[in-house]
């Protein structure tokens, strides 16, 4: 009977045994909080984008004109050389006028005729002599003559090529006794004192140019040798096939070291915005495009970034990162959404909210 005690205890006790272990085996097991993650941030800095202009643009004169007679004619004189300076108003060529002169000559006849008549009629003072019809038509005789005085001044003028205005004439192929017509180039004429270079700009830059800038050009004749351009006027449409718009520079030219049609190279930066720049190995593509691993409150976050540019390592972005925020640099491989991450003990993460955008929670492990 004592046997069977101990064998009924025993069972007893190892029910209860299998009880317990059943117990603890159905009691979930306790979930670790997850590791942090070591990285190397990188505080976020702005950076301002540059837009690199280069260029070339062709010289012309202030002033340009392609010298023509106004009237057929056999030429008298040639009283130009290439290559003279001339004022304006100076006589380049002179044509056959010896008609053109005996038509002012009889003109000038014909008025002074008219005047004597209205002097006879003016000096008889009694009443009536002289019909009121008479002197009218004396005065109105008076004033044909005076248009065929100036018709023939005209006509006389004409057989004279003066310089338009003051610059360098250019070679003529016209020679006395040569007979020219209104079509037969003389000569040409230019104002090269000032020149004006026109230049394509791409239509990304519009807006941060204006009249009275200043920028350094360069012949292609002499390249080791510079010239100031200053902006003159900005043309007022935009080249739908280019996508450039047209800037007129002019350079001053007093020294006449330059000609038009000579060839200028220019370039030059223009400051735009300023953009968040990144370390070019924190940026991460995923299906949806780049992105950068922002911390905040001492986890990862995930923004959506655009790059606007690429300079010696660094990336320009565009994307909801303030200034001063810290982003992943090195380990973006060992994040994820959320991921508690590690700052080294040398850097100090501060809270920045800008934006909406707090980044740069403590670290998870103190230094």
């Amino acid at each position: 009977m004592f046997n069977n005690s101990i064998r009924i205890g025993a069972l007893t006790a190892a029910l209860l045994l299998g009880a317990c272990q059943g117990e603890e085996a159905s009691e979930p097991p306790q979930q670790r909080a997850p590791q942090a993650v070591k990285i190397v941030p990188h505080e976020v800095s702005y950076a301002t984008d540059t837009v690199r202009v280069e260029a070339v643009g062709t010289a012309r004169a202030r002033a340009s004109a392609t010298i023509q007679a106004e009237v057929a004619g056999e030429v008298l004189a040639v009283n130009f050389t290439a290559g003279d300076k001339v004022s304006r108003g100076d006589v380049l060529i002179r044509l056959e006028s010896r008609a053109e002169q005996l038509a002012v000559e009889q003109a000038e006849v014909a008025r002074a005729d008219a005047q004597r008549l209205i002097d006879r009629y003016n000096r008889v003072s009694t009443p009536g002599v002289i019909a009121g019809n008479e002197l009218d038509r004396a005065e109105a005789a008076y004033d044909a003559a005076e248009i065929q005085l100036s018709i023939a001044r005209d006509a006389l003028g004409d057989r004279t090529i003066r310089a338009p205005f003051s610059g360098y004439v250019g070679l003529t192929d016209i020679d006395p006794g040569a007979r020219v017509t209104p079509d037969t180039v003389l000569t040409r004429l230019d104002d090269r004192d000032v020149l004006y270079v026109d230049f394509p700009v791409p239509e990304q830059t519009f807006g941060r140019i204006g009249a009275g800038d200043v920028f350094e050009v360069e012949p292609f004749s002499n390249p080791d040798k510079t010239y100031e351009a200053e902006v003159l006027t900005i043309d007022s449409a935009i080249d739908t096939q280019t996508r450039a718009y047209t800037v007129r520079t002019a350079i001053d030219n007093s020294e006449d070291q330059l000609r038009p049609g000579m060839s200028f190279r220019i370039g030059f930066e223009l400051p735009g915005q300023q953009y968040p720049s990144v370390p070019e190995a924190s940026i991460v593509w995923g299906g949806d495009g780049a992105f950068v691993w922002a911390v905040k409150n001492g986890e990862t976050t995930r923004v959506p970034v655009t790059i606007v540019n690429r300079t010696e390592g660094m990336v320009l972005v565009r994307g909801d990162i303030p200034e001063g925020s810290w982003i992943v640099e090195e380990g973006v491989q060992k994040v994820r959404q959320g991921t508690p991450v590690e700052m080294p003990a040398s850097r100090n993460v501060r809270p920045v909210a800008t934006n909406g955008l707090a980044s740069g929670g403590q670290a998870a492990a103190q230094p």
